[in-house]
């Protein structure tokens, strides 16, 4: 039998956490490691009761026995934390994704990892990213093609040209990684083998990643100053189109809205480009790219972590 497991660095609520870990124990995952990138008790005694999981407290002396100061960056953080997991899994296959991605199929996973040819180092995962002020709706991933722009401009008139893919966050997806390879490197979003990028194109459609990067206006805001400063909008991004053809990375577009129009600005960016506003909901409905997703974490951490609540 093929076995696969996650790698996750987490932080956040209890809830938070014990959902990713119970929706991805209920989906058949051999086993989880999870690093806690800062303290949380109730979480921390919830998982390591767990047999299928391996949980780190990422503490002082964590980093200490890695022989390491503590990386500034929290993307440099995950994949140290990936690579390692990596390293000494017995696992076949490996993923790498974050507290708020949960990975979907209606096929068992461990046989779609089957099928994958022998000579495929990994397996991209492409997201879909949940709609504003919905539970369990998502806007599908519409792939590179001659006519994509076309259909995100026409799905979101104002912003939607400088927005890759229509998606708040990434449109690369993350990577189940086969086991065994030497000297590779995680990334977030790549590999690297022997200091090279490893090509990984290889995709599995039926496998998805549903990415709750901002379920509503609240948690969109709330995390808005952190993915400006460090996080998935900092400065330094490329743009979505030539700068001289009037590109500009998110870093730059979220920045001119909120000198220019303030916080009603930025709520209008995110009703459009979330898929909250009707008539953004209508033509995405139109195109057929809404997918409805429940995920029902409440009942599976009851069934994974009796007691917990």
């Amino acid at each position: 039998m093929i076995t696969w497991g996650i790698v996750s660095m987490v932080r956040g609520p209890t809830d938070t956490i014990l959902g990713f870990a119970a929706h991805h124990l209920d989906l058949g995952a051999d086993f989880l490691y999870i690093y806690m990138d800062e303290p949380n008790p109730d979480a921390f005694e919830a998982l390591s009761c767990h047999p299928k999981i391996r949980v780190r407290n990422c503490d002082d002396a964590f980093w200490q026995e890695r022989r390491r100061n503590r990386p500034e960056k929290h993307q440099i953080r995950q994949t140290v934390h990936a690579t390692f997991a990596y390293r000494y899994t017995k696992l076949d296959w490996l993923a790498h994704i974050d507290v708020d991605e949960f990975l979907w199929s209606p096929e068992p996973i461990t046989d779609l990892l089957s099928s994958v040819p022998a000579d495929k180092p990994a397996v991209r995962v492409r997201p879909i990213e949940a709609i504003g002020g919905s539970e369990d709706l998502y806007k599908a991933h519409i792939p590179n093609s001659a006519d994509r722009e076309a259909i995100v401009e026409e799905i979101y008139p104002n912003y939607g040209a400088f927005v890759l893919g229509g998606f708040l966050s990434h449109v690369q997806g993350k990577l189940f990684v086969r086991s065994g390879m030497e000297n590779l490197n995680f990334r977030i979003h790549n590999l690297f083998q022997n200091k090279k990028l490893l090509p990984c194109k290889f995709e599995v459609p039926q496998i998805e990643l549903c990415h709750r990067h901002a379920s509503d206006w609240e948690h969109w805001i709330a995390h808005y100053k952190f993915r400006m400063d460090r996080g998935s909008y900092q400065p330094g991004m490329s743009p979505n189109v030539p700068r001289d053809q009037g590109g500009l990375n998110k870093n730059e577009l979220l920045s001119w809205i909120e000198a220019e129009q303030g916080p009603d600005g930025l709520r209008a960016f995110y009703t459009e480009m979330s898929g909250a506003d009707p008539d953004v909901r209508a033509r995405l409905e139109a195109h057929g790219m809404i997918k409805h997703r429940p995920l029902s974490l409440d009942e599976k951490v009851a069934k994974h972590f009796p007691g917990s609540s």
